[in-house]
């Protein structure tokens, strides 16, 4: 079996804390993979959060196509893998989970497991801290070096055959890159990795509209098993 290579890290790359904590007292005890992926993506995009308090939601890494894309492994559901990773991180002790319930679904928060964070928890759910109106779906900024449609494709779908290669031209200059990439992330989302999927919701955008669709309704079916109950869970009603 042939193992992909890496080029290696440019001279400036940013980097993401962890505390050393993690690899003597939670790290010795990881034996899943998908727990492994998952707390290290939490790490890291929760590095890129300001203000106080700082979490991470459910829907933004379901919409995180780096993420999804690593967890759709050998024919698996990856929004199923990233649920039940989540679970395992949060009976782990390393986070904690926060449900705000609506009316027709629940925001799953995640925050780190440390005093500041527990406290904060407490003052949500007493009503003294209002998380207010979460987006849809949070912003995750790009990486310093855009990745073109190309790229997008190899590291998602497969192989490049030149007939592709073609229509990947054509759809890069049709469409807006950020149209390109979000149409990739349903794709991985959805477990539905073939280019005419991505061309079909390109197409359908183009003659709709973007909608600013969250996933959320794929979400809920799979995201209503197991929180809240368990240790490190948290579920309040969000106050109106």
């Amino acid at each position: 079996m042939t193992v992909a290579a890496f080029n290696g890290f440019p001279k400036r790359t940013k980097q993401t804390p962890i505390p050393n904590l993690f690899f003597t007292a939670v790290l010795p005890m990881v034996d899943d993979l998908v727990e492994l992926k998952v707390v290290l993506f939490l790490f890291n995009r929760l590095s890129w959060k300001r203000g106080y308090p700082r979490f991470v939601t459910l829907n933004e890494l379901s919409g995180d196509m780096d993420l999804m894309s690593s967890l759709a492994t050998a024919g698996k559901e990856p929004t199923r893998e990233l649920v039940q990773g989540l679970q395992k991180v949060v009976d782990r002790g390393a986070f904690l989970h926060l449900g705000l319930e609506r009316e027709d679904a629940t925001d799953h928060l995640y925050f780190l497991n440390t005093d500041a964070d527990r406290r904060a928890i407490a003052r949500v759910q007493r009503g003294e801290v209002d998380l207010g109106a979460l987006p849809k779906v949070e912003a995750i900024p790009e990486p310093p070096e855009q990745r073109n449609i190309f790229a997008l494709y190899e590291e998602n779908i497969g192989i490049l055959s030149p007939l592709i290669s073609e229509e990947l031209k054509e759809a890069e200059e049709e469409y807006p890159y950020g149209w390109i990439v979000e149409a990739f992330r349903e794709a991985v989302r959805m477990n539905r990795r073939r280019w005419r999927y991505i061309q079909r919701i390109l197409e359908r955008w183009k003659a709709e509209g973007r909608p600013d669709g969250d996933g959320r309704t794929d979400l809920a079916a799979v995201s209503s098993q197991g929180h809240g109950t368990r240790p490190g869970g948290y579920i309040v009603k969000r106050r109106r």
